[in-house]
Parts: structure tokens; sequence; C-alpha cells
């Protein structure tokens, strides 16, 4: 492997919570899989390379974070598997430290699958790319990001001095990828704004102050000279100076129909319909205010 895992004492808790870099979406398999997909469609020769490099390494990495949840596994899963203490004595063992490690002890024997920490399976759904290089490194970027910030809460949960070693090694090299792809980044001019077409000049330095109350705060985002600040209500809607309503041309005939189905199915406002939670209602009064058999009302 790249480094070397050491693990001082299973621990079935924590390595359910290891699955969130395994098979959750800010793990090492998603990150293989977004760059590698990304790689495969880069035109760029150093960007092609560059993520292939770091896809690569994802999986060395995944290697690394499920023999972490392997060996947390090791001890509960031979108990599991030969029956050696009784039915209650096993499961405290799994579950007495207040973990939820049922779910790679029974269902997964002990391995490494491919879940998140609350068993949620892995789904190409992480993988955000879109095929525009800018966008996609602003991704990965934040991608690193998460992903050291879940390293970070998990050296946090263990004592375990092996494991906080191969996890800080793990979240040191999330911060070499993430500024791998900034200087990726950089080295597109311009790279802002992302795509081809530049955005409508009425719309592109507007701020519309839309939540209004208490709590409102100005600075570098929405005031200076390059900003517009839009407070005024009525300056807030239609905008394009049309009528602010939706519209849809449509021909003669589709006109009629739609009148005559709006016709059908018109609401009166003047009646007052009785509705089944009323007759309900109705039927509970009379039943509660009914004279039991024996009694006085």
């Amino acid at each position: 492997m790249q480094y070397t895992v050491r693990v001082s004492e299973p621990n079935p808790g924590l390595a359910n919570l290891m699955l969130e870099q395994f098979g959750g979406p800010q793990g090492e398999l998603a990150a293989a899989c977004r760059y590698f997909t990304q790689a495969l469609s880069e035109d760029d020769p150093g960007r092609k390379d560059l993520l292939f490099e770091i896809a690569t390494e994802e999986l060395s990495h995944l290697e690394i974070i499920g023999n972490i949840v392997v060996m947390l596994n090791k001890g509960a899963k031979g108990r599991l598997a030969e029956g050696v203490e009784k039915e209650g004595d096993i499961d405290r063992s799994i579950t007495g430290a207040g973990n939820d490690s049922h779910l790679t002890q029974v269902l997964y024997g002990g391995g490494a699958p491919l879940v998140n920490s609350a068993g949620v399976p892995w789904t190409a759904a992480y993988i955000d790319t879109i095929g525009e290089p800018t966008a996609d490194l602003r991704s990965n970027i934040a991608a690193e990001s998460r992903a050291k910030i879940l390293y970070e809460r998990l050296i946090n949960l263990t004592e375990d001095a092996g494991v906080k070693e191969a996890l800080g090694f793990l979240m040191t090299r999330e911060i070499a990828h993430q500024k791998s792809f900034e200087k990726a980044l950089y080295s597109i001019e311009p790279n802002f704004l992302p795509g081809k077409l530049p955005g409508d000049p009425r719309f592109t330095n507007v701020y519309y102050n839309m939540s209004q109350g208490a709590g409102e705060s100005r600075g570098s985002w929405n005031q200076g000279d390059q900003w517009q600040y839009v407070t005024d209500r009525d300056q807030q809607m239609a905008v394009d100076g049309s009528t602010g309503h939706a519209d849809v041309a449509m021909s003669a005939s589709e006109a009629q129909t739609l009148k005559q189905m709006a016709s059908r199915t018109v609401s009166d406002p003047s009646v007052e319909p009785l509705t089944g939670a009323e007759l309900v209602m109705g039927m509970q009064d009379r039943s509660a205010g009914a004279t039991v058999p024996g009694t006085r009302h």
C-alpha cells in the first residue's frame, strides 16, 4: 500500500464510521471515479495526466481506508463466524460501545462494503462532473476540502495512534490534491466565468435584496462600485421590463379546448359544501352525546 496501516486493537464501531470515506459521497471511491471520468474526456494533455494521476492515487487511498475498516473489524468477525461466545455477549461486544456496527458485522461479515456509515449503498450520483474544466476543477477543489474535513473528524474520534497516523496521511494528501487542482484552474485564462457565453450585462452586477428584515448584512459580495443594490420590491419583479407573468402562444383550437376545460372545472365560491371530514366529526359528536343504557342523560 501507499501507506502502512497499523491498528492497535479491533473497534467495530469505529470501522463503521470509517465507511464514510470508503463508500460515502466524500469518500475515496467517489473521488477516484470523479477524476478518472474527467480525465477520459479531457483534451488538455497536462490536465488529463493530472486527473489520471490523482484518480489512481485515490484508488490507493481506497485500499488504505478499506484495510483500516477490515482491521478494525477483525476480532468481531471471528467471534461472529465461529460463535465462540454466547449470543448476548457477542452482541454486547459489538454494539456495547454505543455504535451501530451490525451493518458491517452481520451483513458483510466484517468486510469493507461500498456503503457509507449509515449503510446507504455507493452510487454514481456522487459524481458531479459536468464536462467543463473550470467548473469541474472548482468542484474537485471543494471535494478535496470536504474530504479533508471528514478525515479531521474521524481523527478526533479515535485514540488509536496507528489509525490516527494513517488518517493524517490521507488528510494531508487531500491538501496536496487541492493545491494541484487550484494550480490547474488558475493556469486557464480566463477561468471565470465558467463556460463560453457571457452573462446579460443588465443583471451581471445586480444584487437583489430579497430577504429583508433583521439580520441583513452588507459586504464585498453586495456593496461597492461594481454592485447595483436593489431593495425596492417593485424593482425586483418583471426585471426584464415585461409583465412578469407566464405566457404561452397557442393555436385557436388549443385555446378553445383549454377554455372548455377551465369552464368545466371552475369552482363556485358561493357554495358551502358538506365535506367527509365534517360528516365524520358530526358522527363523533353524536356518539359522544349519546345516552348510555341504565343511566340518565
